[in-house]
């Protein structure tokens, strides 16, 4: 009972608890760390995966713009043409018209002359009416001569008769003579008036012979006038044929021609990008092939680059092959067009963008006639910065629009 009254009491100890306590603690925080990291990685992953493929959307739209512009400029060069073509044809319409104006003044004039002729015909038939009427006048003129005459004879008979009988009469005699004499004067006033009317129906013959003349030259002149106006017409009906007859034939030539430069185009830009592969500073959009400028020249500069030099080659044995297939009427020329970016240049050596994009076209056409591909085939034409693909302000826009771009097209 002693022993157990000094036993000194057992303490408590309370660190085994409180290192599992911070032990589990620890877990739960490491457990909450591995929890914050996968996820912060996920995360990123797909936040890196999104960007790339908005990158990869962003170039596709890009692509494709620059796709419509060539497509844009592929129509705009199609309307040139149709607006030349367009061109001859309203000159030949204009050459119809004015043929058609001429075939109008000869009919006027034929018109006037068919006036002129009725004129004529009217002042014969009035003439002739004049005549008839002379004629009449005449006819009543000489009989009433004839009268006279028969009363002259009768009066004289009559007087002779009077001087027989009344000789010692010489009132009678004087009223015998006055009315003889008064016969006289009627009869000669009478000759004297047939006279002039004889004078003025030769007269009115010479010019009815004179318009009679006249209407024969009229005549004669109305039936050219016919044949002319018959020809002009026989004439313009066989241009209006021969207008649409040419009209149907260049516009099936043209297409002819249209479509078999497309189909050696297509060939040739075809073996292209078989032979360069898939490159995305080379391609072909639309009817052109283009090259980054980047992948030719470094900045700022016209000298062709090593890279450059290796792919124009391979551009140039292509173009051999496709050009000894394209037949030799086709007159056909690669035109190979120099662009840049907006931003200004200002050398020595290119004051201008005119002169560096002209440079850069001259240069690979110098290089293209040196591996064999003739002179008279190629033209090198520089636009500048004036026909951007893309109308940004980024770097992404300048490095879309410093390119060198080849069609193949007909003169």
């Amino acid at each position: 009972m002693y022993a157990f009254s000094r036993r000194r009491p057992r303490s408590i100890n309370i660190w085994p608890g409180f290192v599992d306590a911070l032990a589990a603690l620890l877990l739960v925080v490491m457990f909450l760390l591995l929890v914050y990291v996968v996820s912060e990685l996920y995360l990123r992953e797909a936040l890196s995966g999104r960007d790339e493929a908005l990158e990869r959307l962003s170039v596709q739209v890009n692509q494709l713009a620059e796709d419509l512009a060539l497509e844009k400029r592929a129509t705009t060069d199609l309307e040139t043409q149709l607006e030349q073509m367009s061109s001859a044809l309203q000159a030949t319409v204009t050459e119809r018209d004015e043929l058609v104006l001429g075939l109008g003044e000869m009919t006027s004039r034929a018109e006037a002359a068919e006036g002129e002729l009725d004129e004529a015909r009217l002042e014969r038939e009035r003439l002739l009416r004049d005549i008839t009427a002379l004629r009449t006048v005449r006819d009543e003129l000489e009989d009433e001569a004839a009268f006279l005459a028969r009363d002259l004879t009768t009066a004289r008979d009559r007087s002779s008769e009077l001087e027989a009988r009344l000789t010692t009469e010489q009132e009678r005699t004087h009223l015998a003579q006055r009315k003889i004499e008064q016969t006289e004067v009627r009869l000669k006033a009478s000759d004297e008036a047939l006279t002039k009317e004889r004078t003025f129906t030769a007269e009115q013959r010479a010019q009815i012979e004179i318009l009679n003349q006249n209407i024969v030259a009229l005549r004669k002149q109305l039936a050219s006038i016919a044949e002319a106006l018959e020809a002009a017409e026989a004439k313009d009906k066989a241009q209006r044929v021969q207008i649409a007859d040419l009209g149907r034939r260049l516009n099936v030539a043209l297409a002819s021609k249209v479509q078999e430069l497309a189909r050696y185009r297509s060939e040739f830009f075809g073996r292209l990008r078989e032979i360069l592969g898939e490159r995305k500073d080379i391609r072909v959009a639309g009817d052109r092939f283009i090259f980054q400028s980047e992948v030719l020249f470094n900045t700022g500069s016209a000298n062709l680059e090593a890279p450059g030099r290796e792919q124009l080659a391979l551009l140039a044995e292509s173009l051999k092959e496709i050009s000894g297939k394209i037949p030799a009427e086709i007159d056909w020329v690669l035109r190979v067009d120099g662009h840049t970016d907006r931003r200004p240049i200002n050398t020595p050596q290119f004051p201008s963008n005119w002169e560096l994009s002209t440079a850069r076209a001259i240069s690979v056409v110098q290089f293209l006639v040196a591996r064999g591909i003739p002179a008279q085939r190629l033209a090198a034409t520089g636009f500048g910065e004036f026909r951007p693909l893309d109308e940004g302000d980024d770097e992404i826009a300048f490095r879309r629009n410093r390119r060198i771009e080849l069609k193949l097209t007909q003169r």
